[in-house]
């Protein structure tokens, strides 16, 4: 075996891992706070890249102003989604909810097909395609710039739960009933880890657009940060970027050595089969509460 490629494989695979956490903090925010797994956060990543795309090329923006004004764009639909769509199910059996967010998720992908098309459009960042050389082994720049975000967006949440307004989400989560019998409003705390989860999804959707280009694909980001979420625990942020190093490094090695002798496809197969799996040995995940119940 070929220790450099072996090694290539992995450290890029974590690289990319650590972008799946990304998606996968978003889900964990919101659980964090409401207990309710977001369906549409998939959904949320590809519209917040479609509105960056908007305010780039649409109104010839600057592209940092762009992504600044979709973050704050889609803070605003978070709050909304959250109050127009979920705070009127407060109290109704938790598989309403879920319901609702997968609505959300097919509305909003039928919304942006309806909008921008089926086209996949380029959105540059000014990336370069040069690899990074870490003696033999090649680095994607992408990647690397990707998980250095990832870490540095953690290590603003890790601090952000432990200011006030974070120990009052972090209340909310615990028990809603007993927040509300101390004065905390509860529905500012579910929609302001709503407005969170959708910013993420947004610098989430900007990342892997800038590799992919923003189209319908990129809601399907939801099944890698689904599983990150649940391998790492579902209300645990720490235990997201563990998995999505552990997850990514997996998939990627796992499809280098096996697609060349399956003919592709490996990838969808681990992701699948690692999901299915910590389900049924480990619903609560690597450190999640074991009181989470099975998605």
């Amino acid at each position: 075996m070929d220790l450099n490629y072996f090694l290539e494989l992995g450290i890029n695979g974590a690289l990319a891992g650590l972008m799946y956490a990304l998606v996968a903090m978003g889900l964990v925010l919101v659980y964090k706070s409401s207990s309710v797994p977001n369906l549409a956060q998939g959904a949320l990543t590809m519209v917040g890249a479609y509105v960056v795309l908007f305010y780039q090329l649409g109104l010839g923006l600057p592209m940092v102003l762009a992504i600044l004004l979709a973050i704050v764009t889609m803070c605003g639909l978070g709050l909304g989604i959250e109050r127009v769509a979920l705070r009127p199910l407060a109290g109704r059996p938790i598989v309403m909810i879920l319901m609702m967010t997968l609505g959300l998720d097919i509305f909003l992908r039928a919304l942006t097909l309806a909008i921008w098309g089926g086209n996949g459009r380029p959105l540059r960042l000014g990336i370069s395609d040069d690899p990074i050389f870490l003696g033999p082994i090649l680095l994607n720049q992408a990647y690397v710039i990707g998980a250095a975000v990832t870490l540095v967006l953690f290590g603003f949440f890790v601090f952000f739960f432990q200011t006030r307004r974070g120990v009052v989400l972090r209340a909310i989560a615990d028990d809603y009933m007993a927040s509300w019998s101390v004065g905390i409003s509860v529905e500012r705390g579910v929609g302001l880890s709503w407005a969170l989860s959708s910013m993420v999804a947004t610098i989430a959707g900007v990342l892997w657009a800038s590799m992919q280009g923003v189209d319908q694909s990129l809601s399907l980001l939801l099944l890698k940060g689904v599983t990150v979420a649940v391998l790492g625990g579902m209300d645990s942020l720490g235990g997201a970027i563990l998995a999505g190093l552990l997850l990514g490094a997996f998939e990627s090695v796992a499809s280098g050595y096996l697609d060349p002798l399956l003919g592709g496809g490996t990838r969808e197969l681990v992701i699948a089969a690692v999901l299915i799996i910590t389900i049924m040995i480990r619903p609560h995940g690597l450190f999640g509460r074991h009181d989470i119940e099975r998605l």
